[in-house]
C-alpha cells in the first residue's frame, strides 16, 4: 500500500510539473498547425511573460548558456487569487532539470513552514511570501532556506482551472472517497467514489473541498493534483485548432512566468528528456501550535538536506 501511494504521489507531483512547462510543450505541438497558431503561440507566451523585478533577463541561463543545455531550477507556484484577494502560494516545488542526467528533482516545500520572510518582522508561513512581495519575495525566500539559485519562476492562478477545464472539454478524475458538496459547486451535489467525469466549476468545488477530508491540504492539493492530470491527458489528444487556441487564451489570462517565449521552446526542446526519470523530496517536519497558530516546523538541518539534494541534482554529467 506504501509504495503504490508513493507511485501515486510521483505521479501526480509530475502532472503539476508538466503543468507548470506545459506552454513550451503546446508550443511544439501548435508548430504543426499552422503560422497562425505559432503566432498566438507567441502572443500568450508575451502575455504570461512577467520578469522578476531587479534580475537582469540577459544574465539567465536560456540566454546566457546558449551552446549547452545546462541543469537549471525554476520555482512552481499554484496560487488561489480572487477578485479582491491576492492569495497565497498553495503550492511551492522547485524543479530541478538536468538534460545532461535527463533527469528531474522535484522538491516540494510544505505552504504551512515557519519561516522568516525577508524584510518582514517575526515569523510567517511561507506561503504568505507571495502576498506580501509577489513572485519576487516568494522566490526570494525560498532561494534564502534552501540556499540554491532559482532564476525562473512559473505562476498558476489556480482559480483559472474551471476555465481551462471548460477549454479542454472536461475532464475525468479518480475520487478516492465520497462526499456531499458544503458549496464549493452546488450545496448537497454528491461526489461519488471512483472515475467522475468534472466540466469547469464542478472541477473547482471538487479541488476546493476540505472539512469532508481528513487529510486536511494533503487530500486537497491529491484532487488538485488529480485535475491538472486529467487537463494533460486531455492536451495530448487535441486535433481542433479553436480548442488549442482557447487553451492558450486561458493560459493567458492565469499563468505568469519570467520564461519568454525562446525560453520556453529551449524548455521544450533541449530539456525534455529530464521527464524521463523524476525523483521527488518533499521537506520533512513536525506540525504544531505556536502563538494560537499551526506551523510545520523544519529544522536547518533538514533545510540543508533539501540543499544537498538540490545540489547533487544540478551537478554536470
Amino acid at each position: 500500500m506504501r509504495t503504490q501511494r508513493a507511485k501515486k504521489k510521483s505521479k501526480l507531483k509530475r502532472a503539476l510539473l508538466i503543468f507548470g512547462i506545459i506552454v513550451g510543450v503546446l508550443i511544439v505541438g501548435a508548430c504543426s498547425y499552422s503560422y497562425y497558431l505559432y503566432h498566438t503561440v507567441n502572443k500568450t507566451a508575451d502575455k504570461m511573460y512577467n520578469p522578476l523585478k531587479g534580475v537582469n533577463n540577459d544574465d539567465l541561463p536560456l540566454k546566457k548558456d546558449t551552446s549547452t543545455a545546462k541543469p537549471l531550477n525554476i520555482l512552481i507556484l499554484g496560487v488561489d487569487e480572487r477578485k479582491g484577494d491576492k492569495g497565497r502560494s498553495d503550492t511551492m516545488i522547485v524543479a530541478t532539470l538536468n538534460p545532461q542526467t535527463h533527469s528531474m528533482l522535484l522538491t516540494s516545500i510544505p505552504r504551512d513552514t515557519r519561516v522568516q520572510i525577508p524584510g518582514r518582522a517575526g515569523y510567517s508561513k511561507i506561503n504568505a511570501a507571495y502576498a506580501y512581495g509577489n513572485e519576487e519575495l516568494a522566490v526570494q525566500t525560498v532561494k534564502k532556506y534552501l540556499n540554491v539559485d532559482i532564476p525562473y519562476y512559473v505562476k498558476m492562478n489556480m482559480e483559472g482551472l474551471a476555465d481551462l477545464v471548460d477549454a479542454v472539454g472536461g475532464v475525468t478524475v479518480h475520487n478516492d472517497i465520497q462526499w456531499t458538496d458544503e458549496g464549493f459547486y452546488k450545496k448537497g451535489y454528491v461526489y461519488k467514489k471512483g472515475d467522475i467525469y468534472l466540466d469547469g466549476p464542478k472541477a473547482m468545488g471538487f479541488v476546493r473541498m476540505r472539512h469532508e477530508d481528513n487529510r486536511g491540504d494533503f487530500g486537497r492539493n491529491l484532487r488538485q493534483r488529480e485535475v491538472i492530470q486529467g487537463i494533460l491527458h486531455k492536451g495530448k489528444s487535441f486535433t481542433s485548432v479553436t480548442k488549442i487556441d482557447n487553451v492558450l487564451n486561458v493560459l493567458g489570462d492565469n499563468v505568469s512566468t519570467n520564461l519568454s517565449f525562446d525560453d520556453m521552446k529551449r524548455l521544450a526542446t533541449e530539456y525534455r528528456s529530464a521527464q524521463q526519470n523524476i525523483k521527488d523530496y518533499e521537506l520533512k517536519g513536525s506540525t504544531g501550535m505556536k502563538d494560537g497558530i499551526s506551523w510545520v516546523f523544519v529544522s536547518d538541518a533538514e533545510f540543508q538536506n533539501a540543499h544537498n539534494k538540490i545540489e547533487e541534482q544540478l551537478k554536470d554529467k
